[in-house]
């Protein structure tokens, strides 16, 4: 029972740290990589994925077409604030981005940013293991010996989840890293 909580909230870290590393630019186009940038639409903070339509054009070319053009100024200011490293262009019709070829350094700080990521995922993992635990040492209708065995099941639920973030983690940097 408690573990089948453990998991669900576990299924959850690893989705939000799978989200996390989509946004991270790997030297390819990607349209997640703007998906969170927020656009002043009259008045109100808007995801751009939800304004407009985000295509990959001869691989590292983002083209972004709005469903309503008149915002092309605001989305070109919103892209380039958003410090992602790209240089959003209007061509009075959509707006464009060349996605620049990633540098050694480059590279190399955005694998320190997945660790970054992976290390957060694991402590919101453990934290999970620490609160579910808590609840079955609460849980009064266990014996000594059931209780034992469901901390244990939990204990190799977060190994298991642990390892997933380890692969997740590892392949990312993989993708970032082949040039």
């Amino acid at each position: 029972m408690y573990q089948e909580i453990a998991k669900e909230r576990m299924d959850k870290a690893i989705k939000n740290l799978e989200s996390d590393l989509l946004v991270l630019r790997t030297g390819r186009a990607n349209p997640n990589m703007i998906s969170n940038v927020m656009i002043d639409y009259y008045g109100e903070m808007t995801p751009i994925n939800q304004l407009a339509q985000i295509s990959v054009v001869e691989g590292r070319q983002l083209v972004v077409k709005l469903y309503d053009p008149s915002q092309l100024r605001n989305v070109e200011k919103a892209i380039n604030a958003a410090n992602l490293g790209l240089n959003a262009q209007n061509d009075g019709t959509v707006v464009r981005m060349l996605v620049p070829a990633l540098t050694g350094e480059t590279r190399k700080q955005l694998a320190k940013e997945v660790s970054k990521f992976a290390e957060e995922a694991k402590v919101a993992i453990r934290n999970i293991r620490r609160d579910v635990n808590e609840d079955v040492k609460k849980d009064e209708e266990f014996s000594e010996d059931v209780e034992r065995r469901e901390l244990e099941k939990i204990q190799k639920t977060t190994d298991e989840y642990i390892k997933k973030v380890d692969l997740i983690s590892e392949e990312k940097v993989a993708e970032i890293m082949t040039v």
